[in-house]
């Protein structure tokens, strides 16, 4: 019961920080999703970042590694809104827009994985 709490309690703050910061983001573009690209690539570099920290340096406990990533951070990204918005944008014949999101969004949050796994790894090298 305790770890659901440990979850629930990131999801609030995970679920707030997404709405602030993608209204934030997105304030001034139209049509296309910044906000949604932005959290997924912002999350994306966060999640590899703790995930490493915790798995090669032992960084986080448990608890910790799971507020961070299933709680804060799985409410913070936002899968089910990117495909939601990028269908939207087909349904629009908005299929530059499309185009561009479904690409910037899987390269980028690749791109902030792999920058995640370099700082880690970097704050140890020697």
């Amino acid at each position: 019961m305790h770890i659901l709490l440990v979850i629930g309690l990131g999801g609030f703050i995970g679920a707030i920080l997404r709405y602030l910061v993608s209204g934030w983001v997105q304030n001034g573009f139209f049509s296309f999703p910044a906000g949604t690209l932005c959290v997924n690539v912002v999350g994306s570099f966060f999640l590899s970042t703790i995930l490493y920290l915790s798995e090669n340096k032992g960084f986080f406990s448990e608890e910790t590694r799971i507020f961070l990533t299933i709680g804060i951070l799985g409410a913070f990204t936002t899968m089910s809104t990117f495909s939601y918005e990028s269908f939207r944008l087909l349904e629009n014949k908005e299929t530059l827009y499309l185009s561009i999101n479904i690409i910037a969004t899987v390269l980028l949050t690749l791109f902030a994985v792999m920058l995640g796994k370099i700082f880690v790894l970097s704050l140890w090298r020697s």
